[in-house]
């Protein structure tokens, strides 16, 4: 039951922040970093044995994104960095599968815009925050 608490208040935030980029290409600090100390805090409570997987997966998750927005920062900003530690916290190693399928997701996206709007289409740019989420989504759904 508490585990299914701390997935409902993941998702609530997640659905959150997805509505918040799209409106506002910004993933607010005010939301996004709370809610990751509040999901690795119960995760770590409920799963004490996890504790390790909990901390590297989060922190991991963000030290990639964060390498990936220093090599190209105008890719991602540190609202995605921040986000990805949120999903370390709260999917554990199944953050890689999360990551993976936004990143495909939100190329595929890329792609369709290129296709509809032509190539001078490959400047604009699309929130990543989104695709993050429904790559969160995916794996919740897979590991039910």
């Amino acid at each position: 039951m508490a585990h299914a608490l701390v997935v409902a208040f993941f998702v609530a935030v997640l659905l959150t922040l997805s509505i918040v980029d799209i409106r506002t290409r910004r993933l607010p600090n005010r939301i996004v970093l709370p809610a990751a100390v509040l999901v690795l805090a119960a995760n770590i409570a409920l799963t004490p044995d996890r504790t390790l997987e909990w901390v590297t997966a989060a922190f991991g998750a963000a030290a990639v994104l964060l390498v990936a927005s220093l090599l190209y920062p105008n890719g991602l900003g540190m609202g995605d960095v921040k986000l990805a530690l949120l999903l370390g916290a709260a999917l554990g190693w199944s953050v890689v599968g999360a990551l993976a399928i936004g990143f495909m997701a939100a190329a595929l996206a890329g792609l369709l815009l290129i296709v509809l709007r032509g190539w001078s289409a490959r400047k604009s740019t699309i929130p990543l925050g989104p695709f993050l989420a429904l790559g969160s989504f995916a794996v919740l759904l897979f590991s039910i």
